[in-house]
């Protein structure tokens, strides 16, 4: 029977000089990845309509970034051949099923995301029970802020385990859904005319020719629900527009005599008022 010797990894000096050029390209490429969010986020908020495509530059330089420092360090401190470079990546695996499986998870989602896309660096997503604006994509989590200036960092993995729902798929533009609630005996008709000039007039809405805004109105046993779908232009503005046009509806509908339900309506549920 044939034998197999132990393969030897050929390990270059290993000195004090080494391990400080290790250290000193970690922190240079960690300050370099730094500035460049930095710099870039600060100009994508002057370039108007283009400050997503600015952002999502963000996450593909840090990862080229800390790519090159690692091929540098360990360039430096192995040589190996294609027979070695399978039993190191052997070792590896083995490290990460017994103790790194979740950082190595993470870093996998990370370039994932990149490739993949999705979502990007400003889009507003909804990932488990989390809802935000994507403010950066690292290697091992997605960083969101949630409508209450919340900063949540989620894990990259779990783009394997959850479902993720784009709102904006990398457009400023995003569509914004406004519901009102009527009594069933106030003119709906008027006050469907009512919401659409509200909407119309709004500085917040976006109404370009393929993107239309739309009013419904759904009856319910209790009540009317008023629906309006449409486009705000940039989608930081989301909420502004809600209050906006909720604001300035309920007014005009005050003026002529729309009521609200005589019911508190709590999700899917009804309560008497």
């Amino acid at each position: 029977m044939a034998e197999f010797s132990p393969i030897d990894v050929p390990l270059l000096e290993i000195d004090l000089i080494t391990i400080l050029n290790a250290i000193l390209i970690l922190v240079i490429a960690y300050l370099s990845a730094r500035v460049i969010s930095y710099v870039l986020t600060r100009f994508s908020e002057r370039v108007g309509r283009y400050r997503l495509v600015v952002k999502n530059a963000i996450p593909i330089l840090k990862w080229i970034i800390y790519g090159i420092a690692l091929y540098n360090i360990f360039g430096s401190i192995l040589t190996l051949t294609s027979t070695q470079l399978i039993a190191m990546a052997t070792l590896l695996g083995a490290a990460i099923g017994f103790g790194i499986k979740d950082l190595f998870a993470d870093a996998i989602g990370g370039i994932v995301i990149i490739l993949e896309k999705p979502y990007q660096v400003g889009d507003k997503i909804k990932i488990g029970q989390y809802y935000g604006e994507v403010v950066d994509i690292g290697i091992r989590s997605t960083r969101l802020m949630t409508p209450d200036d919340t900063l949540v960092s989620v894990p990259n993995y779990l783009i394997f385990t959850q479902s993720v729902a784009s709102a904006t798929a990398g457009n400023p533009e995003m569509m914004v859904i406004i519901d009102l609630f009527i009594d069933p005996s106030s003119d709906a008709e008027f006050a469907m005319k009512i919401l659409r000039e509200a909407v119309m007039t709004s500085k917040y809405v976006y109404l370009p020719k393929k993107q239309r805004f739309a009013i419904f109105l759904d009856d319910f046993p209790f009540y009317r629900r008023l629906r309006a779908k449409a486009y705000v232009h940039d989608l930081r503005a989301e909420f502004e527009f809600k209050s906006d046009v909720t604001r300035r509806a309920w007014g005009e509908f005050s003026k002529n005599s729309i009521q609200a339900p005589k019911v508190t309506i709590l999700g899917e549920g009804l309560t008497k008022q």
